[in-house]
């Protein structure tokens, strides 16, 4: 039976295919390209922990890349997946190159992955700096959000550094979206991780499975330019994409593009694995 709750969206039959969202967000991210994907394959999209709707996070534990890959690790146990094709956007994106390094993922879509700063680098800090101010701006449009987001160019001004069209989300889910963000309960812990280095991809090298890493063209949060050449380099034949005119969350800009970006990679790794090896 399906399951749609704030832990976990899970739906279709197929190959096992792991929607995994960005950082302050929830699985609800991915409500655009669900119905495209959910006809093909056997989707889950966890709520990560210490996220809204997703396990709580342990006060004294860690919540760097590890723990969260750690986190990931055990939901996909609990829900009987070993591997499977892995999506992430973001902090997800990341998340899935962490899990493909364990040998859990059968491919990888990864949508502009984070942590591909390199150690020391003030690009950190900036990030930092981001979250912050975008979560202030969050705190103070909650009391009025309803009035805010009615309106699609409120919306679309709103969440100009997110996306290109915020006019596309619908109201409610704007709505939830920025109220969401309030919620989640490890922002200070991801601040420490980025401070400490251990918000950084490593051993990137490692990843033996199939690899996209399709950047949109117009990401404000996490430009291509800057954040995109270690992955390019360091993930042995990765495949490179531009996603033109959309942003840091595509999947709201061009559902149709980021959906058909998905499908095709995961469909060509799937071909290729049951195409026995020339002798």
């Amino acid at each position: 039976m399906p399951e749609i709750s704030p832990a976990r969206y899970r739906a279709g039959e197929g190959e096992p295919l792991v929607l995994i969202h960005g950082f302050t967000a929830t699985w609800r991210c991915w409500l655009p390209v669900l119905p495209e994907l959910v006809a093909r394959y056997d989707v889950l999209a966890p709520t990560l922990t210490g996220h809204d709707g997703g396990p709580e996070a342990g006060k004294d534990a860690p919540h760097d890349l590890q723990a969260a890959g750690d986190h990931l690790e055990q939901e996909l146990d609990a829900q009987g997946i070993e591997t499977a094709h892995l999506v992430g956007n973001s902090l997800g994106g990341a998340l899935a190159l962490e899990l493909a390094k364990r040998g859990r993922a059968r491919s990888v879509v990864a949508l502009a992955p984070g942590g591909g700063w390199h150690p020391g680098d003030p690009e950190g800090e900036r990030l930092v700096r981001f979250f912050t101010r975008q979560l202030k701006m969050a705190r103070m449009a909650a009391p009025r959000a309803g009035r805010i987001m009615a309106r699609p160019g409120t919306r679309r001004i709103a969440f100009r550094d997110v996306m290109c069209h915020g006019e596309q989300m619908p109201p409610a889910e704007a709505v939830a979206m920025l109220r969401s963000s309030l919620r989640c309960t490890v922002v200070e812990d991801a601040f420490e991780a980025i401070r400490s280095g251990k918000g950084v991809m490593t051993d990137l090298g490692r990843i033996a499975c199939p690899v996209l890493v399709a950047w949109p063209e117009k990401d404000r949060i996490l430009p291509m330019a800057k954040h995109s050449p270690r992955f390019r380099a360091e993930i042995a034949g990765v495949e490179y994409r531009v996603l033109p005119r959309i942003g840091h969350l595509p999947m709201w800009d061009d559902p149709a593009l980021v959906g058909h970006t998905i499908t095709e990679f995961v469909e060509g790794a799937a071909t290729a694995a049951a195409t026995p090896a020339a002798a």
